[in-house]
């Protein structure tokens, strides 16, 4: 999952109700201008503001990749072939190769969905967008 930021689908009670209901949630904790690893989150009050404001899980990493069922993924547009259009960094692109048997699920708002997006080998598509 992403913790979102305003601008971003609401995911913060989505997350809770998950942990909630004894599922494991990791987050993205970026780490420098190229990677960012996944944590988990436990609890609200168990974060801090990371890079670019966005608040973060403290904890270990988590690099069982390959046990990853299913990733929920931000996106400033999706296109009609779940292509996406991220922030410009290509940290998510870099990540998605890395679970390549994760069903990815791309949540967006509708005025979100556009028609073509450019891609290229280093873009990951999602599987589905919502």
């Amino acid at each position: 999952m992403y913790y979102s930021l305003p601008d971003e689908v609401y995911t913060h009670e989505a997350i809770i109700q998950l942990v909630n209901e004894g599922k494991e949630v990791f987050l993205p904790v970026v780490l420098d201008n190229f990677e960012m690893e996944l944590h988990k989150f436990s609890r609200k009050d168990n974060m801090s503001e990371g890079a670019f404001n966005i608040m973060e899980p403290i904890g270990h990493k988590y690099t069982d990749f390959d046990s990853i069922d299913v990733a929920v993924i931000p996106a400033i547009a999706y296109d009609e072939k779940n292509n996406r259009l991220g922030r410009g960094k290509g940290y998510y692109d870099r990540f998605l190769a890395k679970i390549p048997l994760a069903y990815k699920i791309g949540i967006c708002f509708d005025f979100q969905k556009i028609t073509d997006i450019p891609a290229d080998n280093n873009d990951v598509p999602v599987d589905e967008v919502i």
